[in-house]
């Protein structure tokens, strides 16, 4: 890099820098589980990034230095927070319905991401690199990542799911290659044991897909459980983060929703989004006044067999996340 761009001012910097804030979104997330705790360390990250910039040699491309440092951030925060879960990490699952307001929110759950923030911006990308960056935001390979230990983590993010070499991994943590390779090793085993392999995962085409969407949509707002259950793959999981329960299998979905959904009323709402790289939906249901309230974010994982997995994330402060309003006219 050329010294006159090393003494930049705060603009040229930003023009520099800039084209890499959303993929580094994107991997801090991976680290942390978290995008409050991701969009605040990056802008840790930009922050220590201006203060040394005059002192960036350019040995390295800048892109490369920048995921040094949030390297060196991820690690650090880790030190200090506990592993972020989602109810199915926890126990296994429950066949009562838990009571109204039975929530943990002493735990620290995963969150959603929504797909607006992430990837790298700019021109469209390859196709085939837009599948691949789907892939590895997927909400079940997120919660496995968090049983990783944080060096473990760092390498199968940066080998695994960015395409970077063992050298170049070694230089940003200080290992040898053999160190990284071992370690990626001992990663992507552990990984194995935690999430399908992402061939196990067929999804439909997106003709299929969408029309699988649509109909669980109209189930879900008409309160059609038998048509919704329908849906769902025999060993469907539907969990409800603050809730630390989860349910598993056709059957016990459907006594979940006949207790919970509201039925009897003009129809609830569900407005589809994206989170994770997955479809999702912000739902709203119909309260007592007649209004659409925002009830929780469903982030839902498809197959050739139905859908075979409900997250449903009930903290309403995620709904600001996505852009979608606490009420819907």
């Amino acid at each position: 890099m050329k010294t006159d761009e090393r003494d930049a001012g705060p603009e040229e910097f930003g023009r520099l820098t800039d084209p890499y804030r959303r993929e580094l979104l994107a991997y801090c997330y991976r680290m942390l589980g978290s995008v409050h705790d991701a969009e605040d360390l990056v802008q840790e990250v930009y922050l220590r990034a201006w203060r040394s910039y005059t002192a960036f040699d350019g040995r390295a491309s800048l892109r490369t230095w920048l995921y040094r440092i949030a390297t060196n951030a991820c690690l650090n925060a880790l030190e200090h927070s506990s592993r972020r879960v989602l109810p199915s990490g926890l126990a296994s699952p429950s066949g009562d319905v838990p009571p109204m307001g039975s929530r943990a929110p002493e735990v620290p759950w995963l969150e959603p991401l929504p797909d607006r923030l992430a990837g790298s911006g700019g021109a469209p990308p390859d196709p085939a690199a837009v599948v691949a960056e789907r892939a590895g935001l997927r909400l079940a390979l997120i919660a496995a990542l968090q049983y990783l230990p944080a060096r473990q983590r760092a390498v199968l993010v940066l080998r695994d799911v960015l395409g970077w070499s063992a050298a170049e991994v070694a230089g940003m943590l200080g290992m040898t290659g053999a160190g990284v390779n071992s370690t990626l090793l001992r990663a992507r085993s552990r990984l194995e044991r935690l999430v399908p392999a992402s061939d196990e995962i067929t999804e439909p085409d997106e003709p299929g897909r969408r029309e699988l969407l649509d109909r669980f949509a109209r189930a879900f707002e008409t309160v059609d459980i038998p048509a919704l259950t329908r849906l769902l793959t025999e060993q469907a999981a539907w969990e409800m983060p603050p809730v630390p329960h989860w349910f598993s299998g056709r059957e016990a979905i459907a006594r979940l929703l006949a207790a919970r959904l509201p039925s009897g009323r003009e129809p609830n709402l569900l407005v589809p989004v994206r989170a994770n790289g997955q479809p999702a939906f912000g739902a709203y249901l119909r309260g007592e006044d007649g209004i659409l309230h925002a009830h929780s974010l469903m982030v839902i994982t498809c197959t050739r067999s139905g859908i075979d997995r409900v997250s449903s994330f009930m903290e309403i402060s995620i709904f600001d996340d996505f852009g979608l309003p606490r009420v819907h006219s």
